[in-house]
């Protein structure tokens, strides 16, 4: 008689949480397998701000997309999910622009509706009304900005760099710039490619950080930079039809 073997597996998952309004942190938060993928982004409204009608997921491994997660009626365990993966919130929020007149509430009135998101948040001590929940996320966010800031330290200008960003091919260029931008949180490394795979020349809202030819500067992440003795990019343009 052959003995039945069973895989058991645990009923909730534990990933990383990130979001397209914020590059720069992400917070680690445990969720349930049998919610539906509906169910989720009504929790992930109130954790990222996102409108659960125009929200999009995608999951990660590293930098690598394992799959998108659309079907607002599946269970969210019947993904290829796993502890310590990257589940990706992007808000596709749409905003017109009209000529009609706002009603707007006065911060009193606001206060005062009890059928309010504020006032649902404070009932249910979700979001920032969770106090342990908030400083676990101020924790997490030093957390990442201390990492941040040690890899930014062990980056030299001159360096020969190979980026690494989500929704781009893995690029080769060369350190011009590191530290903070004006108008922008966070500390970043301005790299110049060796392709033009970039979205600049070497600027940032009307200033000046490095010189390059147009589409072959950006300014990066430290955690997306990997300094290393990469040879340049060399074009053949022979091989071109």
């Amino acid at each position: 008689m052959s003995e039945t073997i069973q895989v058991i597996t645990s009923e909730f998952v534990k990933l990383n949480v990130s979001n397209s309004s914020n590059d720069v942190v992400s917070f680690e938060k445990k969720f349930d397998k049998k919610l539906t993928i509906g169910e989720l982004k009504s929790k992930l409204e109130v954790l990222t701000g996102g409108n659960k009608g125009t929200m999009q997921l995608e999951l990660y491994s590293g930098s690598k997309l394992i799959c998108k997660i659309d079907n607002d009626d599946a269970y969210f365990g019947s993904y290829p999910i796993d502890d310590n993966m990257r589940l990706h919130v992007i808000d596709n929020i749409i905003s017109f622009d009209q000529d009609v007149d706002k009603f707007e509430l006065t911060e009193t009135q606001y206060e005062n509706r009890q059928d309010s998101v504020r006032s649902f948040l404070k009932r249910n001590r979700l979001g920032k009304y969770n106090d342990e929940e908030m400083k676990q996320l101020e924790l997490k966010k030093q957390e990442a900005e201390k990492r941040e800031l040690e890899r930014l330290e062990k980056i030299t200008v001159g360096s020969r760099c190979k980026v690494t960003t989500t929704g781009h091919p893995t690029r080769l260029g060369t350190v011009m710039y590191k530290g903070e931008l004006d108008g922008k949180k966070g500390l970043f490394v301005g790299v110049k490619f060796d392709e033009p795979l970039g979205i600049n020349d070497g600027s940032a809202n009307g200033k000046k950080y490095f010189e390059c030819q147009p589409k072959y500067g950006s300014f990066v992440l430290p955690s997306a930079v990997e300094i290393g003795d990469f040879p340049e990019e060399e074009i053949d343009f022979d091989d071109e039809i």
